[in-house]
Order: C-alpha cells, then sequence, then structure tokens
C-alpha cells in the first residue's frame, strides 16, 4: 500500500503552464529503495518495474493491490528500462554491461553488449521508436564504481548512443556526449531528445529516413543542479528528471514550469489506464501523481 502523501507543489514559471495541473498530492508508493531508477509501467501488469540499482534488485509496484515486492534480483544492476510494443520488458544492465530483453516464455535475449568488438560501458536508458529499434545511451557511471556495478576500465573511446535494429545490428549514432543519460522521442518521431548528464543539459537532433541523426543543439541546460531521464507528453512537451524535481519544457525550449519534489529525482514515466499518471523514482523513492496530460505514446 502507498505510504503516505507529500502536498504537491507546482511551479509555474510560463503562462502556457497554466494547462497542466493534477493531484493535490504526490503519493509515496515506496521509500525502501537506495537510489530508484528505470521505471516503467505494464498496462497488462497492471503493475510498475523499477530498479534498485546498488541493491542489485528490480522492483514491482501492482496497482491493484499497492504493494511492492521483489521481481528480480540479482538483476545485473539493471537501470533504465521500457515494455515495448509487445508487452516485453527491455533492461539495460550495468553489471552485464548489455542490453537484454524478457521473452513471453521468461527466457532472456541480449540486444547488444559491445560495438567493434568492444564492450559496452554500462547502458544507462532506452526507448524504443515505431519501427521496432531500440535506442539507448552507454555512459560510464556503472564502471566507475562498485556501487552501480563493477569498477572496470572503459573498453570503448568515450560514452555514446547506440541503436539496436530488428536484425540485431548494433549501430552507434552519436559520439559527441560526456555522459548520455535520458532519451526520449518526440510524438512524430522526427526528433530525439538525449539529455548528457554531465554537461547539465538536453540536446534535441533530427531523425532522418534512414534512422540517421543530424543536427543535436543544446534545447535546454538545468538551472538546478543537472538532468537524469526524460520523458514527452501528448503536447509534445519534455518531462525531465532534476534535482529539485520534474522540470517541464517546451518544445522551442522553454523551462515551462516544475513539480517539485523533496528528493534528486532520476527517472519517470507515464502510466494507468489513461497513461495520465507520472510515476517518479526519486532517490530511493517511488512517487507517483495524476496529471492532466498523457504520455505521448497514448492514444488519446
Amino acid at each position: 500500500m502507498a505510504t503516505g502523501r507529500i502536498r504537491t507543489r507546482w511551479e509555474r514559471l510560463d503562462e502556457r503552464f497554466a494547462a497542466v495541473g493534477g493531484d493535490r498530492y504526490v503519493e509515496v508508493l515506496f521509500e525502501d529503495g537506495r537510489w530508484l531508477e528505470g521505471p516503467a509501467y505494464s498496462p497488462l501488469w497492471r503493475s510498475v518495474l523499477f530498479s534498485d540499482i546498488p541493491n542489485d534488485r528490480v522492483m514491482r509496484w501492482d496497482e491493484t493491490t499497492g504493494e511492492v515486492g521483489v521481481w528480480r534480483s540479482p538483476a545485473g544492476y539493471a537501470n533504465g528500462r521500457i515494455v515495448d510494443r509487445r508487452g516485453r520488458v527491455v533492461h539495460c544492465h550495468h553489471g552485464s554491461r548489455s542490453v537484454t530483453r524478457v521473452e513471453p516464455d521468461g527466457s532472456v535475449t541480449t540486444l547488444a553488449y559491445g560495438w567493434d568488438g568492444r564492450r559496452l560501458n554500462s547502458p544507462n536508458d532506452l526507448v524504443e521508436r515505431a519501427d521496432g529499434s531500440i535506442w539507448f545511451t552507454d555512459p560510464s557511471y556503472g564502471i566507475q564504481s562498485d556501487y552501480e556495478g563493477y569498477r572496470a576500465a572503459s573498453e570503448t573511446d568515450g560514452c555514446h548512443v547506440y541503436r539496436v535494429d530488428a536484425d540485431g545490428s548494433v549501430t552507434r549514432v552519436a559520439d559527441d556526449f560526456a555522459q548520455p543519460n535520458g532519451l526520449a522521442f518526440s510524438a512524430d518521431e522526427r526528433e530525439l531528445y538525449v539529455v548528457d548528464s554531465e554537461r547539465n543539459h538536453v540536446r534535441r537532433f533530427d531523425v532522418a529516413a534512414d534512422s540517421s541523426l543530424a543536427g543535436g543543439e543544446v534545447l535546454v541546460t538545468a538551472d538546478h543542479g543537472g538532468y537524469d531521464g526524460v520523458r514527452v507528453d501528448d503536447a509534445d512537451r519534455l518531462w525531465l528528471a532534476g534535482h529539485d524535481g520534474l522540470h517541464c519544457v517546451h518544445p522551442d525550449g522553454t523551462l515551462l514550469g516544475k513539480l517539485l519534489l523533496p528528493e534528486i529525482c532520476a527517472n519517470l514515466t507515464f502510466g494507468g489506464p489513461q497513461g495520465n499518471v507520472l510515476f517518479v523514482t526519486a532517490t530511493h523513492l517511488l512517487l507517483s501523481v495524476r496529471v492532466t496530460c498523457r504520455g505521448a505514446s497514448y492514444p488519446a
């Protein structure tokens, strides 16, 4: 069951944010984590899966009962995940330095573990495109120490963004980041937004018909700490996990407003039966709040 409530604090910085609102309280669904990440909502299971990375476990919050339990442990120091269009769970792992998919029969398929004959660093976050390709970021957080993975030397020449196509091929799509982290497509998938957590900003790329990227200009820079995860709503606004809460950014780069929260936010996802519940991992907390918009991938 939910463990409590936090009074909602909306900070409106632009008149266009007046259209966004929601519950008067943020629900605390879980508060026994160490560093929580990677929330993903499954409509089939009516559940949220999320990572407790240092404790090497994936947790599951059940929407029908409010109960939270361990879904998988050990979990390969899993970080970000999605539930793909076929209902399969796709994970990023710091421990195995790979991206994996759980099949309907429970077997696990490794989608990516290296590029050009070298192991990845520590895949962090990912997103699926309508063509079935999986795009993921590969910063070095999981190999910097034994806190979120296993200390190791990098085998790549930096921290990059990759794409896994339906045929299993892995392509490096962007190679000029310091620490790429959260990523999301615009609603029409013509643009890709990628967070660079070390540089505290979000970049915007144009996605060509052949899935190559162009552009990459800075869209917005964090005004308080840095950014981590990102999702897009049905009005193409970006929702970014920040140090003081969730930041809502217009596609033109304007910071519209914030949902202020008491802990550093790592990631977020839209979920619930109507796609209008924000689930947020904030340090040791899993939070939820019903809002007046939907995730971009939910039908109107």
